[in-house]
Order: structure tokens, then C-alpha cells, then sequence
């Protein structure tokens, strides 16, 4: 089985640009599953479709495939419920782990969140400097609840972290 252990955490500055690549736009689409969600997704001119289960912790039932971009492109428009989720991912090293920082667009412009996946929940990491608040419980700071209930709803009523 495909396991995803992810922790996530707000960026409260930009020294992660020093060390970034250039990164790609990403532009995501959400539908309800059971138990979980299907996300369809164009990373750069790179198609997926992901199936995922509701999270337990920070770790989830992951299994993604890739797809032609046309189809991803098709999906979206076709299939995907609601609005989408587009940001610019970077990633950095730190410490000798990859982090992803996502630059939100649209609806979520002003978020920036960084990601860092691990092999185990216990697992232990350097945090970087530039990493904030951790958000990996605030069901909030989901992409696929980004996408139903955006950040610019609710940035500035005092309920963020």
C-alpha cells in the first residue's frame, strides 16, 4: 500500500528563495471519494491522478499514476467539483531532506506553506528557520479544503495561526 506521512508548516519569511529551484506550476482539481478523494493534477506539462484516504495524523493512503497532460487538462475541466488549487512549487534542501514550499495563487494568494514528507511518523528532521507554525492538523490548510473553503475567506478573521 502507498503511504503519504507529510508534516506541513506556514513560511514566515523568504530566506527559503536562497536555496529554491525554479519550480513549476501546479494547478489542482478535487472530487469526493468514500472514504478519501481523487485529485487530478498538472504539474508543469505533467498530468496525475491521485487517490487518497482521509488522514490519520500526518500519515494517509496515497497512490498516484501518471497521465498524459491533454487528460489532466480534460479532467479538470470535466470531472473535477468546484474550484481548483493553483500555486508555484519550489523545493529546497535543508538539512539534507527535501522541502516543498507552495506559493498559493487565485483564492489562497498570501498563503505560502512548506511540506516535508518522511518515512515514518516518528521520524525526526531540523525544522528550517523559515518554517513557521505547523498546520499539519488544521484540516484548513488542506489542498483539497483550500479548494472548497479558500484562504482569502478566512486569512483576515483572526482564525489563523
Amino acid at each position: 500500500m502507498g503511504v503519504e506521512i507529510e508534516r506541513r508548516f506556514l513560511v514566515k519569511n523568504d530566506a527559503w528563495r536562497a536555496d529554491a529551484d525554479a519550480g513549476a506550476e501546479y494547478s489542482q482539481g478535487y472530487c469526493p471519494a468514500g472514504n478519501g478523494m481523487l485529485r487530478i493534477r498538472l504539474a508543469g506539462t505533467q498530468g496525475f491522478i491521485t487517490i487518497k484516504s482521509k488522514p490519520r495524523g500526518c500519515a494517509r493512503a496515497e497512490y498516484e499514476y501518471p497521465i498524459p497532460e491533454a487528460d489532466a487538462r480534460e479532467l479538470l475541466a470535466l470531472v473535477c467539483l468546484g474550484p481548483r488549487v493553483d500555486k508555484h512549487r519550489y523545493h529546497v534542501t535543508f538539512d539534507g531532506k527535501v522541502w516543498e514550499v507552495d506559493v498559493f495563487h487565485g483564492d489562497n494568494d498570501g498563503l505560502v506553506m512548506a511540506e516535508i514528507e518522511l518515512d515514518s511518523e516518528t521520524e525526526t528532521f531540523l525544522r528550517p528557520p523559515w518554517a513557521g507554525t505547523e498546520v499539519t492538523s488544521d484540516p484548513r490548510y488542506c489542498n483539497a479544503a483550500l479548494a472548497q473553503n479558500p484562504y482569502c475567506r478566512w486569512r483576515d478573521s483572526g482564525l489563523t495561526p
